[in-house]
């Protein structure tokens, strides 16, 4: 049985753990505000240019003459996975159910005959696949010196992309991130971004006639590779927000079972400090009836 002095010792090196989580918590809640409203100011963008994209699309038949980004290479042989991680831990399962959901579908795609790269975004998350896959790693986008990940690094991962299926080096594209819905729920999502999946196009009224200037494919042609970074602008939003969700809920967690434990310590504590009165004072009745 533990000494009085190590169970004083662990409670109070739980009382300390208690209290940096509870602050992790507190500055995560703050985080969390503020990401999720980036996140959600971003939606209304993509949706509409989404829209736009749409209109557009139904307007033309697509052939080997139609912008590549989304008349795609013609081949489906090998698939791109993107995978977009954070930087940082503390925050749950966020990032390994990000990789299990990469994991799985290449898992997937290789049952089927397929080849498959990866193309990781954060620190996170590259050890489990570099492990599973080492040598299926096409490029590691650092994101550790960037406070916020933002337009920025979604628009240089973007070129990346789209100068890697220019050589052809893979044929389709996928990326894994988390989607925000709340900070108890962080939703893995797999979505195909090159080729650009043809957007729906938009219903319009009978009367409504929209002429466009140049055509529709040449801005097509400029419009793609924008709608690609904003996709990824987006998830990157998407996966701060997760995060901080997700670490917000964990550091929760983790100071209510610190709270837990510190009250079975406390228990323990004081039962062996009974028990050890309880000799003390048999000792000394005993000593005095000695005499």
């Amino acid at each position: 049985m533990a000494s009085l002095k190590e169970l004083k010792g662990r409670i109070n090196s739980v009382k300390s753990t208690q209290k940096i989580t509870k602050a992790k918590q507190m500055v995560a809640a703050a985080k969390l505000r503020k990401a999720q409203a980036a996140a959600e100011d971003a939606r209304p963008y993509a949706a509409r240019l989404a829209e736009v994209m749409g209109s557009l699309a139904s307007k033309i038949t697509v052939s080997d003459n139609s912008p590549k980004l989304l008349a795609g290479t013609g081949s489906d042989k090998v698939h791109l996975l993107v995978v977009a991680n954070s930087d940082k831990g503390l925050c749950g399962a966020f990032n390994s159910n990000i990789v299990k959901a990469a994991l799985a579908k290449a898992r997937d795609l290789q049952a089927q005959g397929k080849a498959v790269l990866f193309y990781l975004v954060g620190r996170k998350g590259r050890a489990v696949i570099r492990r599973e896959h080492p040598n299926q790693v096409a490029h590691m986008f650092d994101t550790s010196d960037v406070r916020n990940p933002g337009y920025d690094e979604a628009e240089r991962v973007a070129d990346e992309l789209v100068a890697m299926y220019e050589a052809g080096k893979f044929d389709v594209a996928h990326l894994f991130y988390s989607k925000f819905r709340s900070a108890l729920l962080q939703e893995p999502t797999d979505q195909q971004i090159i080729p650009v999946p043809a957007p729906k196009a938009v219903a319009q009224t009978a009367d409504a006639v929209t002429e466009y200037e140049p055509d529709e494919e040449e801005i097509l042609a400029a419009l793609l590779p924008r709608y690609l970074k904003t996709q990824l602008f987006g998830a990157l939003l998407e996966n701060a927000a997760s995060e901080q969700g997700a670490s917000m809920t964990a550091m929760d967690n983790a100071t209510r079972n610190a709270g837990d434990l510190i009250k079975k310590l406390t228990i323990v504590y004081n039962r062996t400090r009974q028990a050890a009165i309880t000799t003390e004072l048999v000792e000394i009745i005993a000593g005095a009836e000695a005499l």
